[in-house]
């Protein structure tokens, strides 16, 4: 796991809520706290569509809804003249995604083995934090993993431009 300190705020808000950086990440969790708190649950309700929905929406084998598909929503929660007091969101990888990750580590690790790798996201007293985890279904010592995904993550925020320091 690792803390990092964003270092342009504004400009991650932009590529957060404007542009498609994120969208490819499903959204577990999302707290915005403005006048009032939003709660957002990313868990789908497959009961609420059909397979065909499923199929065309690329939601079908999915628990958590691609941010892509809510990230205008939560612009319009945060969009306006005042900064929001908090806000928390709580990003994983789709399983498509972990297992290519799986893959390209050389990791001993199975998707079977894993419930989430995750990246968080809190705006607190104006400052912007980002933490890394994974989050096992075993037991294990060996770290190898999330050594791996601190560094991918790293590497994602330093090819969109993103600047952090780490904490």
């Amino acid at each position: 796991m690792i803390a990092l300190d964003i270092s342009s705020i504004k400009d991650f808000m932009h590529k957060l809520l404007c542009t498609d950086t994120f969208d490819h990440f499903l959204l577990k969790e999302a707290t915005i706290q403005t006048g009032i708190t939003w709660n957002l649950e990313g868990e789908l309700n497959n009961d609420f569509y059909s397979s065909e929905e499923l199929d065309e929406l690329g939601l079908t084998g999915l628990s958590f809804l691609p941010f892509g598909q809510v990230r205008a929503q939560c612009f319009d929660l945060i969009k306006g003249k005042r900064t929001p007091s908090y806000f928390k969101f709580v990003f994983l990888l789709s399983p498509e995604n972990l297992s290519r990750t799986l893959q390209r580590t050389h990791s001993a690790f199975t998707p079977e083995d894993i419930t989430g790798m995750f990246i968080n996201l809190k705006f607190q007293y104006g400052k912007l934090l980002l933490t890394t985890g994974i989050s096992y279904r075993i037991f294990s010592v060996n770290k190898s993993l999330e050594q791996e995904w601190d560094s991918l993550v790293k590497r994602f925020l330093l090819n969109h431009e993103i600047s952090f320091e780490e904490l």
